[in-house]
């Protein structure tokens, strides 16, 4: 690879390892598994609005310890998680919302997608939506004993010779993917090519996984696959979940309430939208009896007005795989708009969030484990408040991202001392007025004191790599540009200095 050179305070030499930025990266290729809790299905509403950033793989129906159909035959489960265990005790199903809401929302977005086409390409026909729908593993939770239509698509797509991984979004229980992986293991163990498919099946599944929902990953997956890739999210996701209340600061809660989603999301903004579920909209999932948000007098009793957020608890993961220039795909601990996560110190291959992934929260002055998401609600909720736009103006009425690069590299190496001259720059296809921020992203880093960066307002900026630092530290510096446009839209490039040895 060439090394480039930058400027330099003095006789200090900083090196550049990597060339300039916006290079062309795929689409990610992902498949979602849900059970279909009404948190998944306004997930699923903003994810139809952002299928045009993703390969779409699949959208499979599966059960959890929440949400099962039972086998049909009268047979009695209780949960093996004890929570819903003392919860529910025996059942022989348990609020299961069925297996045509998919179907019936990518439905509504084929009334929005030619008005979505008119804002971005590369929106998949809703019929090409609908072909990828599958039934899954639903009857109990953790049901694996059998293969599925669902489980055999995942199967297949797996072993397919299309390049590049596969990111399964587990917003439900774990069992459909981990009965795919049985159903490889059961077909090739005893053959000859049993290594090869190991090989590219650890290698090509990635999961992201919104908490354990049932025991197939810790039964099944993870000792059986211990080197597939996952990321854990078990604290991050409460923002956008039903805690919503408790965890996000009041400065941002106006983003998550009732005035706010009806005038951005609710109303005016077509059929797709108007399903979205809040509290007190008088709507109600067939099947599930706990669904009672859209009864006003019971969200008042819980604290909440008309309108209010209910739950997105699943919408990190594919948050995750948006590229917005934050480079977290890269590596999940660089955080992004679907959290930050390190390493785990018992499994390589697995991302976890919890207090190992803490960000500071300016509104507490406290490492907060759950501001690592929290910190990009505002930024998130313009960004589907533009997508929501897009479903019924013209692209001349409506407001579209600014596109950002960087003039210098996006990854440099230097030694203490050096200047770090930082540029880039921004254009807006609206022809707004953008405006430029250089920050540090201290967390993501290893060094983890405060740099101070000279004219972080400007399109160009600069900073010294402190005289403390040490070889092999890292700094993360994010350029931040956001338009002025209504709904303000904000996109990144990030920029990481290695120190070298004195």
């Amino acid at each position: 690879m060439k090394n480039k050179l930058i400027l330099i305070s003095v006789c200090f030499l900083a090196v550049v390892q990597q060339g300039m930025t916006q290079t062309k990266i795929s689409k990610p290729r992902v498949i979602i598994t849900t059970d279909g809790e009404v948190d998944d299905q306004d997930s699923f509403i903003r994810f139809l609005l952002y299928t045009n950033e993703f390969d779409v793989a699949g959208l499979v129906y599966s059960s959890s310890q929440w949400h099962y159909a039972g086998d049909g035959k009268g047979t009695v489960f209780i949960s093996e998680m004890p929570i819903t265990a003392k919860l529910y005790g025996q059942r022989t199903e348990l609020r299961w919302p069925g297996t045509d809401w998919m179907q019936y929302f990518i439905g509504l977005y084929t009334k929005v997608y030619p008005n979505l086409t008119k804002h971005a390409k590369n929106y998949p026909a809703p019929n090409d939506l609908l072909a990828k729908v599958k039934v899954g593993n639903i009857n109990f939770e953790g049901d694996m004993k059998f293969p599925t239509e669902g489980s055999d698509f995942i199967k297949k797509i797996l072993l397919d010779e299309k390049p590049g991984p596969v990111y399964l979004q587990i917003w439900g229980g774990t069992n459909t993917v981990a009965r795919a992986l049985k159903s490889i293991e059961e077909e090739y163990k005893s053959t000859s090519n049993w290594d090869a498919i190991y090989k590219k099946v650890s290698q090509k599944a990635v999961l992201y996984t919104v908490l354990d929902q049932d025991a197939t990953y810790q039964n099944y997956v993870a000792p059986n696959w211990p080197n597939i890739r996952v990321i854990y999210n078990s604290t991050q996701f409460g923002c956008l979940a039903y805690p919503w209340p408790r965890v996000v600061p009041d400065a941002l809660k106006s983003y998550l309430g009732g005035p706010w989603f009806a005038k951005h999301i609710k109303f005016n903004h077509g059929p797709l939208l108007e399903k979205y579920f809040l509290y007190g909209d008088n709507q109600k999932i067939p099947g599930d009896p706990e669904h009672t948000q859209g009864n006003l007098e019971e969200a008042k009793k819980s604290g909440f007005i008309q309108y209010d957020f209910i739950s997105e608890g699943d919408s990190p993961s594919f948050f995750h795989f948006l590229n917005v220039g934050l480079r977290n795909m890269e590596d999940a601990s660089y955080g992004g708009w679907g959290g930050r996560f390190t390493r785990s110190e018992k499994n390589p291959t697995r991302w976890e969030d919890g207090l190992s992934s803490a960000d500071y929260n300016p509104y507490t002055y406290k490492e907060d484990p759950t501001y690592s998401q929290t910190r990009w609600i505002d930024v998130l909720q313009n960004d589907f408040a533009m997508r929501a736009d897009w479903c019924v103006k013209s692209y001349k009425k409506a407001n579209h991202p600014p596109v950002i690069a960087l003039k210098t590299a996006k990854n440099i190496s230097a030694k203490p001392g050096v200047v770090i001259h930082l540029s880039g720059s921004a254009k807006d296809p609206d022809g707004n007025k953008v405006i430029y921020k250089w920050w540090q992203y201290k967390e993501a880093g290893t060094y983890n004191k405060t740099i101070e960066i000279q004219n972080p307002e400007n399109a160009d900026a600069s900073f010294i790599v402190p005289a403390d630092s040490k070889k092999g530290e890292t700094i993360h510096i994010i350029l931040e540009v956001k338009d002025n446009g209504s709904p303000q839209l904000t996109r990144y490039q990030r920029v990481i200095i290695t120190v070298l040895p004195q």
